[in-house]
């Protein structure tokens, strides 16, 4: 499949997508993948600064519960700094869509993660048409999409295969950044925050399709828990998480740094005090600031160009 450009935006009547403003090169509506009648699209931003011919890549998977958000999240408050900031530096952006999840609907986290693999193996393949550099490929995410940087950066090209034109596609991850990403599903007292014993399965029916037999819950979970797919030869990753949150808790995070060490894989935390999801300030200012996250999230893929 050749790059495609859709007329998307034009013919919907709904309100106009918002993409990000950047003063340089775009390419918007990119169809990367179809299925059925779904058509997914992702977004191409151009450096700003130090473009080269072929540029590194940092690719982004938006948060949402993997029921909700868009490839236009690129453009709220707490991502633009960043990513205006990756284009200074000479990184291209992609901001990805994805199937949702929904109730009803035949779709789970799975289908989510098999998309964006799907997207990872369209760029590779049209790496050059496009003007990046498949062997200098990032990713990065947030909440669900932090999970789904996760399984990009941790799990093989060959792992989750979707569209049949893109399998086997090679593609090389080389460091990743999940903001409270989830790393364990199959641990679930990861996600009491206050420690609790009444924890209730919040996301199982996203794991899991309505028809599923419950024998295969285990392997459902273990599948999509990035953790298990960590080694010593994995890419680097960075986790921040904020310690007061409550809906990915801050437990995620030292929870894969405990594996890390074990296996002496390349895993980085850094924690926000006062933090809730989305760095929502909880009782005091968060500390550090936003900004330093900011700056910490962009000085890790540079570090590692």
């Amino acid at each position: 499949m050749q790059p495609a450009f859709s007329e998307e935006a034009k013919k919907t009547k709904k309100k106009v997508p918002a993409y990000l403003e950047t003063g340089g090169e775009r390419k918007l509506d990119i169809l990367y993948k179809q299925v059925l009648r779904k058509k997914l699209y992702l977004d191409l931003y151009y450096p700003t600064g130090n473009r080269s011919a072929k540029c590194p890549l940092v690719i982004y998977t938006h948060g949402g519960g993997w029921a909700a958000g868009s490839r236009y999240g690129v453009t709220k408050a707490i991502f633009e700094p960043l990513f205006k900031k990756l284009l200074e530096k000479g990184f291209c952006v992609a901001s990805v869509d994805y199937r949702l999840w929904n109730k009803g609907r035949a779709i789970s986290m799975r289908d989510c993660v098999i998309d964006c693999k799907d997207a990872v193996r369209y760029l590779s393949k049209n790496g050059e048409s496009l003007g990046v550099d498949p062997a200098r490929f990032f990713v990065m995410g947030d909440s669900a999409g932090g999970q789904i940087a996760q399984m990009l950066l941790l799990s093989s090209p060959e792992c989750l295969p979707g569209d049949p034109d893109l399998a086997g596609i090679p593609y090389n991850i080389v460091a990743g950044v999940s903001w409270y990403g989830p790393c364990d599903f199959e641990k679930q007292d990861l996600f009491n925050y206050d420690d609790r014993a009444d924890f209730t399965d919040r996301f199982g029916d996203r794991i899991m399709m309505p028809d599923s037999d419950p024998k295969d819950k285990p392997a459902r979970y273990r599948e999509m828990s990035p953790i298990n797919y960590l080694t010593k030869d994995s890419p680097p990753l960075l986790m921040i998480q904020g310690d007061k949150d409550t809906t990915i808790p801050v437990k995620h995070a030292w929870y894969m740094q405990k594996k890390a060490e074990e296996l002496k894989a390349p895993v980085e935390i850094m924690i926000i005090k006062n933090a809730g999801h989305n760095w929502r300030k909880v009782d005091a200012d968060i500390a550090p600031a936003f900004d330093v996250i900011v700056d910490r999230t962009v000085q890790f893929f540079v570090g590692h160009l």
